[in-house]
């Protein structure tokens, strides 16, 4: 019988990374005034990132996240290691111009960047490096994803566009006409690496502390000063905010730049054998909707299927309903499925669909918007940070540096979530590829 593990306190808590990870630790509170070089807001995985490459060089670094290292987004995805942006080198040239060779560099090395971490320091994350898989239900689609793939390996990229027959072979499903796969790519146990990169970190000297939101930033002679809830405070020269979908009104029209929107999960019990030609080699896959899936296999042979929620945090099973029904249709051969595990998280989707940097102030560097590929964009993004930050010198850094923008009529962001969801669906369902 299908059940929902329910910890409210902590909506990762459920999830089934949560249940598996591996080398948890409990990272104390501040309790007391400190100084630091650099003072991080966010324990996901810019900030830890960051935080490694900082304290890796010598700096004074200082974490402050609200729970504990990775219980947002980077505990609760869906672990696949994409390093890819919605956009294709066309359009991001089109878009960028020159800047966008060195952007598309970054995105390029960022599974590298991931796990070489990995290797480097031995994380114990169930790494898989696979492959990723986009697939389409129609020949339109199959069309445009061969296309992306063909932008990709002019660039010397180790990409592959996949015919009926091989996608069928490699997927276990005869849902999809075709796609395409990037070797580059793979898929980790996210929580897991999270918790691993904040070992590591602290390893390096980086001080991380749980449990202590941050309620105001403010000058002060020169330097920042992060105060906490608890009213103790961090003084440092540098500032890093990355809170991404969790970010809220501690920097003014911040939170309004990005939509906040969630991304559901659920995992099935262990399949065994029966899941044997399901993604064979541990590759992971998404569709090429604009309403997409995401889905792959762990260690133990459970079914991840995630996608598009609510604006809502869900709070019952009827709130999965729709991935369950993808499951089934993909597998039906394997259904009903007894689902063990189902949790969300927010995502945070930025207007141009790009990676968003932006320096408001001297000394203040803001990090978010990685459109659901946040494990990838979010660790390289913290090697990038700390070379900036460390050298001063933004010519090279592949990243825009733009203002902060808000997103025009920011507070309907429920409705404008609600409205894309119907809209884009409708797209889905006539076969209009997605950009």
């Amino acid at each position: 019988m299908s059940y929902i593990r329910t910890i409210l306190s902590h909506p990762g808590a459920q999830s089934l990374w949560a249940v598996t990870a591996e080398e948890y630790r409990k990272y104390p509170g501040l309790t007391s005034d400190i100084t630091a070089d650099i003072v991080i807001i966010g324990g996901g995985y810019t900030g830890l990132s960051t935080a490694l490459y900082l304290a890796r060089s010598g700096a004074s670094v200082c974490v402050l996240e609200a729970h504990q290292p990775g219980w947002g987004a980077s505990g609760r995805n869906g672990g696949q290691v994409n390093p890819t942006l919605k956009h294709d080198p066309e359009q991001l040239h089109a878009l960028l111009g020159k800047k966008a060779e060195g952007l598309i560099e970054a995105v390029s090395g960022s599974a590298d960047v991931v796990f070489g971490l990995i290797d480097t320091y031995n994380i114990q994350c169930s790494p898989v490096r696979s492959g990723w898989i986009q697939a389409s239900y129609t020949c339109k689609g199959v069309a445009h994803l061969h296309q992306r793939a063909e932008q990709w390996q002019k660039l010397g990229i180790p990409v592959k566009a996949l015919n009926t027959a091989e996608i069928i072979q490699k997927t276990g499903t005869d849902a999809f006409k075709g796609g395409w796969i990037d070797t580059r790519a793979g898929s980790v146990q996210p929580y897991s690496y999270a918790l691993g990169l904040a070992r590591v970190a602290s390893s390096k000297g980086a001080r991380i502390f749980g449990d202590t939101p941050v309620s105001g930033l403010s000058r002060s002679g020169g330097r920042w000063v992060a105060r906490t809830q608890s009213g103790h405070t961090v003084t440092a020269r540098q500032v890093v905010m990355a809170t991404n979908g969790y970010t809220d009104q501690l920097l003014p029209n911040l939170a309004k730049s990005i939509l906040s929107a969630n991304s559901f999960i659920v995992a099935t019990a262990p399949l065994g054998e029966r899941a044997r030609d399901i993604l064979p080699l541990g590759e992971t896959l998404s569709t090429a909707q604009r309403l997409l899936i995401y889905l792959r296999k762990d260690k133990n042979n459970r079914l991840i299927i995630g996608g598009r929620g609510h604006f809502s945090d869900p709070s019952s099973a009827a709130d999965f309903a729709h991935l369950e029904r993808s499951l089934a249709q993909l597998y039906p051969q394997l259904s009903p499925f007894d689902i063990e595990y189902r949790w969300g998280g927010r995502i945070a989707i930025t207007q141009d669909f790009l990676p968003h940097v932006h320096q408001p102030e001297a000394g203040l560097t803001v990090a978010l918007g990685y459109n659901g590929r946040g494990l990838a964009m979010g660790t390289a993004m913290g090697l990038h940070l700390a070379n900036l930050l460390n050298s001063g010198d933004a010519s090279a850094f592949p990243f825009p540096i733009t203002p902060v923008k808000k997103i025009p009529f920011h507070s309907l962001q429920r409705l404008y979530i609600t409205a894309g969801v119907a809209w884009y669906s409708a797209l889905d369902k006539i076969g209009v590829p997605s950009a």
